[in-house]
């Protein structure tokens, strides 16, 4: 089975991938970065034939070149600069970057490893590649289409009669049913409600002129352990300082699950609390999360109500409401949503992610608030993060 190319634009892809690209292009080009595949669902397999279209995707993907349309879209968000866009104009996916192989098993395997500014633009397009072909490759994808389509209705009558008050970005690339379906459900929602205030896919974003919305991601924070002057338990405080240095104030949505959320708020101190607009969960309890960011506002004299609590983890329509409740009395509320908008059908979605493992051969790792997202290929390493971080907590909160 034969499928058509399925990334066409070196736009469709999420928006924290330039934002973090921008920074390590400025200040951070001498980092060589390894990512892996994993799939987190059980049982799981993947075909020869589905491995092999999944090669001749990445080498239709890295045929690619940004077009001039493109390029002028990317200048005209504020906070990206001129001279990254000039670079985009000579980038280009690099093909033997990427190895795909298939185990006796039918366990897929994904590496990239390269540089780190053009080995980290890999992971979204390569998982829109690997999701695609699974469903189309393994079930009948009109049938998907059609039950995804029946319930994309119900969520748009719900929002037009009341039943869904809150807003909402659309961040569905990584784990979509198709880059077909995924720009149809972006049209509805933008068209048809408006509840939708953005999407993370910046294709999408210019194609129906709406907001590209992202910040950056765990890998970010991650990428200072391979940073040899760098303790590991200050990761996320050179973080910071650098993306504050680069976007001085702009694009400020600050992550704070990468080495735990206690250890982000050490470093989230007075001047960080008023230089970031807001912060985004991604792991642990969310409304313990939210009681605990208030709290942290709080302290330092800031009414929590001029601040973004942007959740993003593992949501659906019913948990996103139910937050929106709680907390939207007591701070800015907004969702990012992802497989539940861009891949709700009647068959389960694959949980599937490509992390950064190495950063110069120093092997990272992401705590996060909830243990089982802990994704590291050494494990003396991440014993070792965790002792780091458990010191500097227990420390400085004495």
């Amino acid at each position: 089975m034969k499928l058509e190319p399925i990334v066409v634009s070196l736009l469709d892809t999420d928006l924290y991938k330039f934002n973090m690209d921008q920074v390590i292009f400025h200040r951070h080009t001498d980092l060589c970065g390894q990512y892996y595949f994993k799939c987190r669902n059980e049982g799981v397999v993947f075909t020869r034939e589905m491995a092999d279209e999944i090669g001749e995707q990445v080498d239709h993907l890295c045929s690619l070149r940004f077009r001039k349309e493109e390029l002028d879209y990317l200048r005209s968000i504020r906070f990206i600069k001129n001279d990254y866009v000039e670079f985009l104009r000579l980038w280009h996916p690099i093909r033997d970057y990427v190895s795909v192989g298939l185990g006796p098993g039918g366990e897929l395997s994904v590496t990239v490893d390269g540089p780190l500014f053009s080995a980290m633009q890999f992971e979204i397009y390569l998982l829109e590649i690997i999701n695609e072909v699974y469903f189309r490759m393994s079930y009948d994808y009109e049938s998907l289409r059609r039950s995804a389509e029946e319930r994309l209705d119900a969520k748009i009558r719900a929002m037009k009669d009341g039943t869904y008050t809150f807003r909402f970005a659309e961040f569905g690339c990584r784990r979509r049913l198709s880059r077909e379906w995924q720009d149809e459900v972006v049209r509805r929602f933008v068209t048809e409600t408006s509840n939708c205030v953005g999407t993370s896919n910046v294709y999408l974003a210019m194609k129906y002129n709406i907001t590209p919305i992202g910040t950056y991601a765990h890998e970010f924070v991650q990428m200072y352990q391979g940073i040899d002057s760098i303790p590991l338990a200050y990761t996320n405080h050179y973080a910071m300082k650098d993306w504050y240095a680069e976007y001085d104030g702009d694009n400020g949505t600050a992550l704070t699950d990468t080495v735990t959320t206690d250890l982000f708020l050490l470093d989230f101190n007075r001047s960080m609390v008023n230089n970031y607009t807001g912060v985004r969960h991604d792991s642990g309890d969310p409304y313990e999360w939210g009681e605990k960011i208030i709290a942290h506002y709080e302290k330092y004299g800031v009414d929590p109500r001029t601040k973004l609590l942007l959740f993003s983890d593992s949501l659906d329509f019913d948990r996103a409401q139910k937050l929106y409740d709680h907390f939207r009395d007591r701070a800015k509320v907004s969702f990012g949503i992802g497989t539940f908008v861009s891949n709700d059908t009647a068959e389960e979605p694959l949980n599937i992610v490509i992390k950064l493992q190495y950063v110069n051969g120093r092997p990272v790792a992401k705590l996060s608030d909830t243990p089982g997202k802990a994704m590291c290929r050494d494990p003396e390493y991440l014993e070792y993060l965790k002792r780091s971080v458990a010191f500097r907590i227990d420390r400085e909160k004495k």
